[in-house]
This record gives structure tokens, sequence and C-alpha cells, in this order.
């Protein structure tokens, strides 16, 4: 027998001991694949579920919550930002008229109306797109801020109006200690 003949005989037989190993590997896959159904079928008569049938918990959305006091410590409100929304809930104990200034001759139309018509003109420019312009809400009851909601807020934005918010707030706060 030829060097080259002995070669291709070696390759043939290691060939046949390789496909024979992976017919013992298949073999063995499918009865831990059966130990595993018999487990799960125990398990699930006993009151337990499968690992695949338990859907994982969804991942806890953690809010940024940035607490606004004043220089005394008095909580004044709570500044959430989580995925580019802002919200500003009002501490319980303080009434915020929406009349009292620097509310919107400040806040809003100066703050907030100038940032969203400069985010409509970079719309209207194509800059960014329309579903990204700034917009914001007010909500109140009875004339008493309960919540402003502040959409596509970038992040550089969102320091530029905690600090906003805070200044406008602690003013609003010291006016009504003054009556």
């Amino acid at each position: 027998m030829s060097e080259e003949e002995e070669v291709i005989k070696k390759l043939a037989e290691f060939k046949a001991k390789l496909e024979d190993r992976i017919k013992k590997a298949e073999e063995e896959l499918e009865n831990l694949k059966a130990i595993r159904e018999a487990l799960d079928t125990i398990l699930l008569e006993k009151g337990f579920k499968r690992a695949k049938l338990v859907a994982p918990p969804p991942p806890e959305k953690k809010e940024n919550v940035i607490p606004v006091k004043t220089v005394e410590g008095k909580h004044l409100a709570d500044i959430y930002f989580e995925d580019g929304n802002l919200r500003v809930v009002p501490s319980e104990d303080v009434s915020f008229y929406l009349t009292t200034p620097p509310f919107r001759s400040f806040l809003i139309e100066r703050v907030l109306e100038k940032m969203r018509l400069k985010d409509q003109e970079a719309s209207m420019r194509g800059d960014i797109p329309p579903e990204k312009v700034l917009n914001y809400d007010i909500r109140s009851e009875n004339g008493v801020l309960k919540e402003i909601v502040i959409e596509n807020v970038t992040q550089e934005r969102f320091h530029e109006l905690k600090s906003t918010i805070r200044w406008t707030l602690e003013k609003m706060y010291e006016k009504l200690s003054l009556k």
C-alpha cells in the first residue's frame, strides 16, 4: 500500500469513529431530553412551573427622582426624569398657584415656550423630526399646580430645566411665605 493510500485509510477510519461518537452523543442527548421532560412533568404535578413557562419579571424602570428643596430644606417638589420625559410633582403640603409669579411669565413664556418654538423651527428646517419637538402640559386643579409634564427633553435641556424649575419654585414659595 502506498503512503497516500495509507493516509486515506486512516482518514476513513477516523471518519467512521467520528460518526460513531456523533451517533452516541445524539442518543445521549435524546435520553437527556427525555429525562428533562419527565422531570418537568413531575414538577408541574407538584406545583412548580417549568422555567420556560415562567415569564421573567419586566425589568424595573428606574426614574431619576430629584427632590427640589429650599435652602432651609423645605421639600417643594420632586422632578422625575426618564426616557426624555420630565415630570414635576409639587409637594402635597405646598400649594403653588398658577398665577404666582414667576411661573407664567418666566417658566412658561420665557423658558418652555421658547424651547418649544426653537424645536418647531428646527423641525421645519428638517433638523429634528416633528415627534422630537419639546412639548409640555401644565396640569392643575382649581388654579393649583398638580404636575408639569415635559416631553422630548434632551440631557442638556434636562440640566437647564432642572435648575430653572428649582429657581421658579423657590421664588413662588418665597411669595407664598410672605402672604
